[in-house]
């Protein structure tokens, strides 16, 4: 916990890398979730996480460990290791240990590759996943464009980018939209849906600003996925990926794509300017400088105008273990909130 923000590290499927930043042998250094990991990538082109230290002597495997195979092995004594964290091979030995022999004796973390993502499971108390990343049929379809990124890293958490889908007073006023929006959310579990309408004014295809009716529709499944559709003049879809770095910093990337508007044409340019728009100054970076500086407040002071953002915490507190409201159920209910 830090001073900003009183709630732990949220648990849940986080993106550590793209797939295509981990050729198949090759070993990567990661750091999130306040821990040094080795991410590596087997032969037959599996991805795999674990501890950085070898088990035998304790040489770290992310300086001058390599793949052979389906194992890592340790720079220092040519130990290896499988993705489960079993020894598969003791070079000069005749036999591996018996205590250790077919059981795993080097840390690893769950991983799973979908979106062209992959992803850890964090748990504080390393418990095993209770729900699956989702895929997204736009990242394999033929008829959608190649992805698009962008990264920023800068002083937050997740709960608090998470809060900003169902906060509908600020799109006017940070993201310039004509009015404060109509918003909708509903909650399954661990998902949750959220909506977003209202007017936008725009230049159309003629050069004239016309108002037309702007959609977002957002779903995030758990603490560390999550995607936005975005409707209007044009559609697109967009990835949406925040991994703790630490108590209080995030790793945030945009992954974009969206129909294969013909190039040059007035839909392919306003759905180059609607991406420009939600990472500029009216989409992320004009969030960044709230974020980056602002504090997490248990008891905010709400009124009727603000979205449902005691409900959302109620919904994101089953993310934690030991959160910053103790049992959800006593967090008060935005009516409640918004009337005293």
């Amino acid at each position: 916990m830090s001073k900003r923000f009183p709630m732990p590290m949220p648990f849940g499927w986080f993106c550590i890398s793209y797939s295509d930043e981990l050729a198949a042998g090759a070993v990567r250094n990661v750091r999130y979730f306040e821990r040094d990991m080795v991410l590596f990538r087997t032969a037959s082109g599996k991805p795999a996480l674990t501890g950085p230290v070898c088990p035998h002597l304790g040489a770290h495997l992310g300086h001058g460990g390599t793949v052979q195979g389906e194992s890592i092995r340790c720079p220092f004594h040519h130990w290896q290791f499988d993705r489960d964290g079993i020894i598969t091979d003791i070079p000069y030995a005749q036999r591996i240990p018996p205590k250790v022999d077919g059981k795993p004796c080097l840390k690893t973390y769950p991983v799973c590759e979908k979106n062209g993502v992959i992803w850890a499971w964090y748990h504080p108390e390393e418990l095993p996943p209770d729900f699956e990343v989702l895929e997204l049929a736009e990242f394999s379809d033929p008829d959608w464009s190649e992805r698009d990124r962008y990264e920023w890293r800068f002083g937050s958490c997740p709960q608090e980018i998470a809060e900003n889908g169902v906060d509908v007073a600020h799109f006017k006023y940070i993201h310039q939209m004509d009015a404060v929006p109509l918003g909708e959310t509903t909650y399954e579990g661990h998902i949750r849906r959220s909506r977003v309408r209202g007017p936008r004014t725009v230049v159309n295809e003629a050069g004239e600003p016309e108002v037309i009716e702007y959609g977002i529709d957002v779903v995030q499944n758990g603490a560390g996925q999550k995607w936005t559709r975005f409707s209007g003049l044009v559609d697109y879809l967009l990835q949406v990926l925040v991994t703790p770095v630490d108590a209080e910093t995030v790793d945030v990337r945009f992954v974009y794509t969206h129909p294969r508007y013909p190039e040059g044409s007035f839909r392919h340019r306003a759905v180059r300017d609607g991406i420009a728009n939600t990472n500029g100054q009216r989409g992320l970076e004009g969030d960044i400088p709230i974020w980056h500086n602002k504090f997490h407040l248990r008891e905010p002071l709400l009124c009727d105008g603000d979205g449902p953002i005691m409900r959302f915490r109620r919904y994101f507190a089953q993310f934690y273990v030991g959160g910053p409201y103790g049992d959800e159920r006593s967090i008060p209910s935005d009516l409640e909130v918004a009337s005293n």
